[in-house]
């Protein structure tokens, strides 16, 4: 059979502008590229200025993943001066980054990825009775009952009677691929409208500590901006404190009994759609959620993997490790900048050159990142791989309870090597949003326990001496590790690199021409339909990509335009 070549531009409900091209032969995807078709030029703006303002313009990097840039560039500027941070600063932040961490994966599994395997119009034709069954069958959720869903039952009759699918518009309703029995379908689509409501609760945690969200006010280098007097109506408080725990607690309920039960059943619903997606099996994390003011203890381990062989696990153990400093370069060989190199970031330079698309040369804004010279697939997955070759405790719990549910809707055991997949990366997503449910309690209640001691202290001044210093700071985002790279020098910016989990994994090729993450996960993915290629978007959708973009594009304001050709 013929060749044939499928751009699907734009790559819709993600953060940013991405394109994906795929050759496709009896029916599968043989070959790909990953474009990014975006620049900005964040890391140019950003030379001559004052370190202490570089968190404010990295925050727009992303409309969605907006804390994630800022804290990375704090640690950034506070490494770079060895600068240690106070105990609540630190708390206040990891409170920050587990709201945000929730958030995100909540509304990544249900908002930009469920409308891959459900398929709404079919929710019409269930019996809420038989969902209801179904529903309480795996779990206890106190709306999984008949009468709520036959309530959304008739509202998805109004949108689609109305003519106007508003959030449900442009999905591939009716696709082959798409094999939920309608009971399935109405019990994820009745989840999906509630997890509008509970994402906004994990935002409002962010938005109570961080002044606001997005982009939130209250960081600073040397810590937070926050003032923290229990009886003061206008510092940070315990009234403060308390509304905090009690969202907290609502979102509990939502985490462990919406969320958890929906992907396990997806996963063990669509089994056959285990071997699909693998791709690179390098995995780079970062340990996250310090416990000190200098980053040298955390609540969650990170570092590498390489070739999917846990008993090879190197773990990065503090914020300025040599180990991940030295290992970390970027290939512009396929990519729109001057020049042909491969550099740390520190040497690094972001001067535009774009070009025609060309397969062969450069088709992509995105640089190349690689760790020990391979290219690394970044994210949830990569953070519970690593959770489990370091033996994290809440890591192996919550892991071992989704492949058990799994395994007893397949009636078989599952294995470990099902998490390299596409399905496997929203298992681990979902696994990972139950760990930071947990570091979010141990870190409210050990900032509860400090200030009780007496501490308020929330900042320490920076200081900035003559010469030059480097730092990097890295984070565990929602969707990989982040780190940025700085120059200092007398005080001002001399080079500034960013790092973003997309990079690593929606990047082109590299220096060696090694397929990127995204253009790997594909080979082999079934195609059933080439005019509707829902399985290339299940798979890069199952990284969650975030093409650093300014503002958030939801799938309902651009519609996807699909071409093909024969190669």
């Amino acid at each position: 059979m013929s060749t044939n070549r499928i751009t699907v531009d734009p790559v819709t409900r993600i953060e940013g502008h991405l394109r994906i091209d795929c050759d496709i032969k009896d029916g599968k995807v043989v070959d790909a590229w990953s474009s990014g078709q975006m620049w900005r030029g964040i890391e140019t703006i950003l030379r001559g200025r004052d370190p202490r303002d570089a968190w404010l313009y990295t925050q727009r990097i992303c409309g969605v993943c907006t804390t994630v840039h800022a804290i990375v560039s704090l640690r950034a500027v506070e490494n770079a001066l060895d600068l240690e941070i106070p105990l609540n600063a630190q708390l206040i932040r990891n409170l920050i980054m587990a709201s945000h961490g929730i958030h995100d994966h909540i509304v990544h599994f249900y908002h930009l990825s469920a409308l891959d395997w459900v398929d709404v119009p079919s929710a019409l034709k269930a019996d809420p009775k038989a969902t209801e069954k179904l529903a309480q069958s795996i779990s206890n959720w106190p709306n999984n009952n008949a009468q709520h869903f036959a309530n959304v039952q008739e509202r998805v009759k109004k949108f689609i009677n109305s003519g106007q699918l508003g959030i449900f518009s442009h999905g591939y309703w009716g696709h082959k691929a798409m094999i939920l029995p309608p009971e399935a379908n109405l019990m994820a689509t009745a989840h999906y409208l509630e997890a509008l409501d509970y994402q906004r609760r994990s935002n409002q945690i962010t938005a109570v500590l961080g002044a606001k969200t997005p982009h939130v006010q209250n960081l600073a280098v040397g810590g937070v901006a926050n003032a923290i007097n229990p009886d003061n109506q206008s510092a940070l408080n315990m009234e403060r404190l308390a509304y905090v725990k009690t969202l907290m607690d609502e979102l509990g309920g939502f985490v462990r009994e919406v969320y958890l039960p929906d992907v396990t059943a997806i996963a063990a619903l669509y089994a056959d759609w285990l071997p699909y997606g693998q791709g690179v099996t390098n995995y780079l994390s970062a340990p996250d959620f310090p416990r000190d003011g200098k980053g040298t203890e955390f609540g969650m381990p990170g570092g590498y993997i390489p070739n999917a062989d846990l008993s090879q696990f190197h773990e990065i153990t503090h914020f300025g490790d040599p180990y991940f400093e030295k290992n970390v370069k970027e290939s512009i060989k396929h990519s729109w900048y001057q020049g042909d190199w491969t550099r740390t970031p520190y040497e690094e330079e972001t001067e535009p050159e774009y070009t025609d698309f060309n397969e062969n040369g450069a088709y992509s804004w995105v640089k190349a990142p690689t760790f020990l010279d391979q290219p690394a697939q970044v994210g949830p997955l990569a953070n519970v791989l690593a959770g489990v070759a370091a033996g994290h405790e809440p890591t192996k719990k919550y892991l071992k309870m989704a492949m058990d549910r799994i395994g007893a809707i397949t009636g078989s055991e599952v294995p470990l090597s099902v998490l390299h997949s596409t399905l496997g990366r929203h298992a681990a997503r979902c696994v990972r949003t139950q760990v930071l449910y947990d570091m979010m309690q141990e870190n409210y209640d050990a900032l509860i326990a400090n200030i009780a001691s007496g501490d308020y202290t929330s900042f320490n001044k920076p200081v900035f001496p003559k010469g030059e210093q480097m730092g990097f700071g890295f984070h565990e985002a929602p969707r990989g590790i982040l780190s940025h790279w700085i120059v200092i020098e007398d005080g001002k910016i001399k080079n500034y690199q960013a790092v973003v989990p997309s990079t690593w994994n929606a990047g082109p090729r590299n220096q060696d021409d090694a397929r990127g993450p995204y253009e790997a996960s594909l080979i082999d993915n079934p195609v059933l339909e080439e005019d509707r290629p829902l399985e290339v978007l299940r798979t890069v959708h199952s990284f969650d990509p975030c093409l650093a973009c300014a503002v958030h594009l939801h799938d309902n304001e651009r519609q996807t335009v699909v071409r093909v050709n024969t190669a």
